[in-house]
């Protein structure tokens, strides 16, 4: 990202202020790390291009609120931080949102390829709605804010862009009894987005050592069984994960 007044509006949105401290996935040149830098405590820049990583430290050794760590953000360890400002590569998307919805945060402002921002607040039954909405809608609410320009980049993306505002919720919008359940039902339901329920969870109760005529007498009797699982509301799969837990 080169475009300075798209990286101000991002700061912007994220209501940046003295004293947070702000992770930067994917530092880049450094020109959202500088930026950063006169607006907050301490910016924790992160790096994964070791090419990348010798011109920061020459471009950015002036400035001492700045922490340059190499390696993946993913694998590497990282100091607290209470907000987060970043254009990741989008390659590493999904798993950087996961990666942040399993941390304590006040604030993410990312850049997103729009279709994977998208997928993010898709509506029940759409074509993007699956695990990624869902997972995200239990653990934040999400904004879409600002389309990024292509030129806004160098070199230009072939997709366009969008900027997403990640808030975590302080708590669930509906209560499950075993979160770890939740989401592998989650997931193993929305590699079958297109079946209906029941044969879905039939499938995931097997997974759980459930015997075959026990999981289909099961999954026939559970509600919502009838519906497709693209059709199946976050709240849906919450009530379908108690139940189930009820029984096995």
């Amino acid at each position: 990202m080169t475009n300075t007044e798209v990286l101000h509006r991002m700061i912007s949105y994220a209501s940046i202020a003295e004293e947070d401290t702000v992770l930067e996935v994917g530092a880049g040149l450094g020109f959202l790390t500088r930026l950063l830098s006169e607006r907050c405590r301490k910016v924790v820049a992160v790096e994964v291009d070791p090419r990348l990583i010798t011109i920061l430290r020459r471009r950015l050794q002036s400035l001492q609120n700045v922490e340059l760590i190499e390696g993946d953000v993913l694998s590497v360890s990282i100091p607290p931080f209470n907000k987060t400002v970043s254009t990741p590569p989008y390659s590493i998307s999904s798993l950087l949102l996961f990666w942040l919805l399993d941390r304590k945060f006040d604030c993410a402002v990312l850049t997103f390829q729009r279709e994977f921002a998208e997928r993010m607040v898709a509506p029940v039954g759409s074509e993007n709605y699956g695990r990624l909405t869902v997972t995200t809608y239990y653990r934040a609410e999400v904004e879409l804010l600002d389309h990024v320009p292509k030129n806004a980049f160098h070199p230009p993306p072939d997709v366009d862009s969008t900027i997403v505002r990640i808030t975590p919720r302080k708590s669930p919008p509906f209560t499950v009894r075993d979160e770890e359940t939740f989401f592998h039902l989650v997931r193993t339901l929305f590699t079958q987005r297109n079946k209906k329920a029941r044969m879905a969870i039939f499938s995931f109760l097997c997974g759980r050592g459930v015997g075959k005529e026990t999981a289909l007498r099961l999954a026939d009797s559970l509600p919502f069984h009838d519906k497709r699982v693209r059709e199946l509301a976050p709240e849906d799969l919450g009530a379908l994960t108690n139940e189930i837990l009820r029984f096995c």
